[in-house]
C-alpha cells in the first residue's frame, strides 16, 4: 500500500545547488593542495623541535 503512495506524488525536482567553473575548481584544488603542504610542513616542524629537545621534553617540574 505504500508504494501506491509514493507513486501517486510527484518527485520534488533536483536541485543542482552550485557549479563550478573549470577555473574555480583549478583554483579551490591549487588552495587545498597549498593548506595541505602547509598543514605537512607545520607537522614536520613540530616533529622537529620534539627531536631537537629530546627527552627533555617530558622533564618538568611539578
Amino acid at each position: 500500500m505504500d508504494t501506491e503512495r509514493k507513486s501517486d506524488q510527484p518527485e520534488p525536482a533536483k536541485q543542482d545547488g552550485i557549479v563550478l567553473t573549470e577555473a574555480q575548481k583549478k583554483s579551490q584544488r591549487e588552495r587545498s593542495i597549498a593548506i595541505a603542504w602547509t598543514l605537512g610542513i607545520l607537522v614536520v616542524l613540530f616533529f622537529a623541535v620534539t627531536l631537537v629537545k629530546g627527552p627533555a621534553v617530558l622533564v618538568r617540574p611539578l
